[in-house]
């Protein structure tokens, strides 16, 4: 590990002007490639006190044992000049896109004599226009098929164009009218490539004229009596049609823009994109990328522009390119993309509208491909079984952790505060574990008592399922109930995390001294730095950012945080839906609906008399009387009022209005799955 002090420039040698700077290994490879608008400003920044950089940065800067750096006009050209150092160096702690896969694409071949339409995939080639990505092959075959009819373009290869040169004889496609046969001498070479030509416009979005021009040919073709003529030009316009209808309307303007999309968490990063042309989506790709180094929204934003746009010229690069936040500068790259559309480049982040509403289906794709990326990391056995040996070696552990429990703390500004204990069992969720806490021991917002008195109850169950079963005594535990169902907390995990730091592992591992617990594992990881905190110990367990222990212990957190939010949530919004009603004990939901439809209102239900309160189906005289003492007890709330018209709600109680059994109550859904897994203890 390097010193940077070491390889520090002094101040006076690098420039205050704009410039791209590599940093090097002690074997001369390049691991880092950056932009500045001033070189001098920029790198000060990598020989600060180690401690106060980034973890990643601070790893890139130690691996590093030079810097040097190239001078340039404009912050363009250092753009430029960053793109093509990435791409002939690949440093390794550079962001770097991969794709997910390999997509297709509808490509013409204009730079051959007699242009060719097909699906490409790969690199593209230089005269060849492209048009996509496809999400699959057979969507292109489809498309080109119904497009043949009204622009017969080549679509064979060159040994079978060859062979038809040879014989004289066109393919099938020659004979069923799918291709002008310019093999054959059907159509000349300029008639062919205006064929061709008319293909790209369609695809490229200018559909509207072929559809008119074909329309006023059918009409005059009509009028002039020949059916048969006016009949295949018919069925031309419906093949265009229904080309046409693959491709969504998204944008009723006609835009042609790329819209980029970014879903990302402490480690990773999945991009979406959405390519609109003419209004419609006519491809869609995705990327995923490992954070290497520190970067925000903004620079992925970018590294995925230079991605995109790095070999594409012309009309390849829309009119507008939208993104979920800004590169800063912004400038240099809607500059950048400026030249090498050749005309202005609009690039921004959508307000309103359509746009707007597109982004954020752009985002949800984003957002599902890093699940669905992950989940596929996550379901491999052997990286699972490597993951839990590697938590196992970095917590000095005696053997891998099989069942870890996580626990994390919600709530909103003290109110509502639960906890949620989610398992995972061999690196994989157990659902059907999940359990659900509610904070009882005390009143306002402390994290750390909160984790206490979490881990306290749960262990405490846990002993008292030992007790009962008698394991104390003979060592042999019952792990089901009598009916063959599992007990709640007889099952103890050999780890347990904590969202948090220091504090809460603190109390964690105090909750377990206090039980006497001696041979369980606890963990905390921070969410701030991704560090893994241990009890009694002042300095954090640091993973590596490849490890797949980290990746494992983040996604045990961050379902744990998920779980708990879903719940403090579900239960803020039944606190605000509550009612007098509710403090009924034995009144259930059922009973409390009939009571509401033969009142109407809570209000006219207060003033009733328990001789007709009885009179409610399922209400006997002593349940009316508990109604009725409950319902003396809450004093009613100030009367609703509309701000509107300065208007007392007479009709309306406690500013909410009436619930009656024709309009319920809109329950709360979210999470709900989540409930019958998990059961609140």
């Amino acid at each position: 590990m390097a010193d940077p002090s070491s390889y520090r420039p002094k101040p006076g040698q690098i420039p205050d002007s704009p410039g791209v700077y590599k940093f090097r290994d002690e074997h001369r490879r390049v691991i880092y490639v950056g932009k500045a608008k001033s070189l001098r400003q920029r790198l000060a920044n990598y020989f600060q006190d180690l401690a106060s950089l980034h973890p990643r940065t601070r790893t890139m800067v130690t691996t590093a044992a030079s810097v040097e750096w190239t001078v340039v006009s404009t912050e363009v050209e250092a753009l430029q000049l960053e793109y093509s150092w990435i791409k002939e160096f690949d440093p390794r702690f550079n962001v770097k896109y991969r794709d997910d896969k390999s997509y297709p694409y509808l490509a013409v071949t204009m730079n051959e004599e007699f242009p060719r339409v097909q699906v490409m995939r790969g690199h593209k080639r230089k005269g060849v226009r492209y048009f996509g990505p496809y999400g699959h092959a057979w969507a292109i075959r489809d498309t080109v098929d119904l497009l043949l009819r009204v622009f017969p373009v080549r679509t064979c290869s060159a040994g079978v164009f060859k062979n038809a040169v040879r014989t004289g004889r066109p393919c099938l496609l020659g004979y069923i009218g799918k291709c002008s046969a310019p093999c054959v001498g059907r159509v000349s070479e300029d008639e062919h490539r205006d064929l061709a030509e008319e293909f790209c416009d369609f695809m490229a979005g200018r559909t509207g004229t072929y559809i008119r021009r074909l329309e006023t040919q059918m009409a005059e073709a009509s009028e002039a009596m020949e059916y048969e003529r006016a009949g295949r030009l018919r069925d031309d316009i419906g093949a265009l049609r229904k080309a046409m209808e693959k491709s969504a309307v998204v944008l009723a303007d006609a835009t042609d823009a790329d819209l980029i999309a970014v879903a990302e968490d402490e480690l990773e990063a999945a991009v979406q994109i959405f390519h609109v042309r003419g209004g419609r989506v006519r491809g869609q790709r995705g990327w995923v990328t490992d954070k290497v180094e520190a970067v925000t929204t903004g620079d992925l934003v970018e590294h995925a522009i230079q991605q995109l746009y790095g070999e594409e010229t012309g009309d390849s690069v829309p009119k507008e390119v939208l993104v979920p936040a800004l590169p800063e500068p912004t400038e240099p790259v809607q500059e950048w993309l400026t030249e090498r559309r050749g005309a202005n480049v609009s690039l921004r982040i959508p307000q309103r509208g359509d746009k707007k509403a597109l982004m954020e289906t752009v985002r949800r794709n984003a957002q599902q491909s890093l699940v669905l990326h992950k989940t596929k990391r996550a379901s491999d056995l052997t990286t699972r079984s490597r993951a839990l040996e590697e938590i196992a070696e970095a917590l000095d552990l005696d053997s891998a952790p099989l069942r870890i429990e996580c626990y994390d703390i919600s709530h909103l500004q003290g109110d509502d505060v639960v906890a949620s204990m989610v398992v995972f069992e061999d690196g994989l969720a157990r659902k059907s574990e999940y359990r659900r806490f509610q904070i009882k021991g005390f009143e306002g917002q402390d994290d750390v008592r909160s984790m206490h008195e979490v881990i306290t109850r749960r262990f405490r169950r846990y002993i008292a399922e030992k007790e009962k079963t008698g394991e104390w005594a003979d060592g042999e535990t019952a792990l089901t109930e009598d009916d063959g169902r599992p007990k709640r907390f007889a099952y103890p995990p050999q780890l347990v995390v904590v969202d948090g730091g220091q504090p809460q592992v603190a109390a964690a591992k105090k909750a377990l001294d206090e039980l006497g617990i001696d041979d369980i594992a606890v963990c905390g990881l921070a969410k701030r730095l991704e560090e893994v905190w241990l009890p009694d110990d002042d300095n954090p367990v640091v993973l590596p950012r490849t490890s797949e222990g980290l990746y494992l212990l983040q996604r045990v957190r961050d379902e744990a945080h998920r779980f708990a939010i879903t719940y403090q949530r579900a239960k803020r919004a039944k606190r605000f839906r509550a009612g007098p009603l509710d403090d009924v004990p034995g009144l259930g939901e059922s009973r409390k609906q009939a009571l509401i439809k033969h009142f109407g209102s809570v209000k006219r239900l207060r003033s009733a008399t328990i001789e007709q309160i009885c009179e409610v189906p399922g209400i006997g005289r002593k349940t009316a009387e508990t109604i009725a003492v409950a319902l003396a007890q809450a004093a009613p709330a100030a009367p609703a009022v509309n701000t509107a018209t300065g208007e007392i709600m007479e009709d309306e109680e406690d500013g909410v209005p009436e619930t009656t059994a024709d309009s319920p109550e809109e329950p709360v859904t979210a999470g709900a799955s989540d409930k019958r897994r998990g059961q609140e203890t």
